[in-house]
């Protein structure tokens, strides 16, 4: 993923600023004081230094996003988490002007965008669940460069603070039925000692059950009517389709419906069972 995300700024700064004919090399080298000595012509580097979860993002999303699958079931996936690729931007030239002019024409390229260009992006980073902010020249990066330089062990120069927010995800989606039906038991709970004296005393059952109406979806939301016959109950059906029944015990019921202008039709259920799916 970092290596892409180097690839897409290094097309971004030969077309921006422009570079033409290879007249200013790009690396993302260790800027130390050996690599330096070796320059042979106008360089740019982008030298990543440090790689951090932004905390904020995932902060202000909720931890799963939940995706209903035609099948019924859901599909639960983790956000990706974000994180902050952090670059310095050094120009290295013989002659100081070269190098402030490399600067200028850096820095105004990065600021044209918010984001990575989607035209330069590579095949994996069109994958991600969105764009991928690029910050040029922030006031909280790099706070202290003399630190990264000194341990580089080279002279301290100019540099552009440069961060761009990627997601990575670390997880696999996990694929779950919806639950449709729970227990609801109402009595005192006897100790282990006494459910064995007292076997024949069994507390009070009531089932919430869900479920689901389905069809070629002709007809909409409000003009579907289900009713609980053995109740005389109206039962609410969301806009999806969905539907809930609670505080049935155990048995058999009748579900009446009508959809639009289709004649009624009823369907036995029973309680508790794996599935209450009604098809039109």
């Amino acid at each position: 993923m970092i290596t892409d995300i180097d690839q897409v700024l290094r097309r971004l700064l030969i077309r921006e600023l422009p570079i033409k004919n290879g007249e200013v090399e790009i690396k993302f080298d260790q800027p130390s004081r050996e690599w330096s000595s070796r320059l042979s012509r106008p360089t740019l580097n982008l030298f990543l230094h440090d790689i951090r979860e932004n905390q904020k993002l995932r902060q202000s999303q909720p931890a799963w996003e939940i995706e209903r699958n035609n099948d019924g079931s859901i599909t639960k996936r983790r956000r990706p988490v974000r994180v902050d690729l952090h670059y310095m931007i050094t120009a290295w030239a013989n002659d100081p002007e070269d190098e402030h002019n490399l600067l200028s024409r850096t820095l105004v390229a990065l600021f044209r965008f918010p984001n990575l260009p989607e035209d330069l992006l590579t095949e994996r980073l069109r994958q991600q669940p969105g764009p991928l902010p690029i910050m040029a020249a922030q006031y909280d990066e790099l706070r202290t460069p003399t630190d990264i330089w000194n341990v580089l062990d080279n002279e301290i120069r100019p540099a552009i603070a440069c961060t761009v927010t990627v997601a990575i995800d670390p997880y696999q989606p996990a694929i779950t039925p919806l639950v449709r039906t729970r227990e609801l038991r109402v009595g005192p709970v006897a100790e282990p000692s006494r459910q064995r004296l007292e076997a024949h005393t069994v507390p009070d059952q009531l089932w919430t059950v869900g479920g689901w109406v389905r069809g070629d979806r002709s007809w909409e939301p409000d003009q579907i009517r289900l009713r609980l016959l053995e109740r005389d109950k109206d039962i609410p059906v969301q806009p999806d389709g969905r539907f809930v029944i609670g505080a049935l015990e155990a048995g058999t019921y009748t579900l009446e419906l009508l959809a639009a202008d289709r004649p009624a039709r009823r369907y036995p259920i029973t309680v508790p069972a794996a599935d209450y799916t009604l098809e039109i």
